[in-house]
């Protein structure tokens, strides 16, 4: 990956980190699931509200690193409006992206704003912190009530 798509990387994962997106309690959602990252102590919270099949609302409140925030931001606004498989489809692509299993040259165009995190494969242990909020909206939509952890 050259220098310049680098930069403009970290610039879209400090702005989601500065602002997230959806960063809120949902009252009364639809499902709820709880996630921690014991090695840096991230957390957060995920909340879903359904509307005929389809995730009509998706929101999240914690604390955590500047990738684990911005990870959660990005994922709520690309998953809001999409049904349960979509949502499961885009999550394995993510997961194959942050761990690397789509080689070092993947095809990142259907991922969108998700590209940014193409670099985090090169850091094992961030990719804790950039799949925990995915991990924690599977619990969420399968309706698991266990806590998602990235241990």
């Amino acid at each position: 990956m050259d220098q310049e798509l680098r930069e403009l990387y970290q610039q879209v994962i400090l702005d989601h980190n500065k602002a997230p997106r959806n960063f809120r309690k949902i009252e009364n959602p639809s499902r709820f699931a709880e996630g921690y990252n014991p090695l840096c102590g991230d957390h957060l919270d995920i909340y879903l509200r359904f509307d005929n099949g389809n995730i009509n609302d998706i929101s999240f409140q914690g604390s955590g690193c500047a990738i684990s925030k911005a990870s959660a931001s990005l994922m709520t606004s690309m998953i809001k409006g999409k049904t349960k498989e979509e949502a499961e489809k885009i999550f394995h692509r993510f997961h194959d992206l942050v761990t690397g299993k789509l080689g070092d040259n993947p095809d990142i165009e259907d991922l969108g704003k998700l590209a940014v995190f193409a670099g985090v494969r090169d850091f094992p242990a961030r990719v804790k912190c950039a799949s925990l909020a995915w991990h924690t909206m599977m619990n969420a939509l399968e309706g698991k009530q266990e806590k998602a952890t990235t241990e």
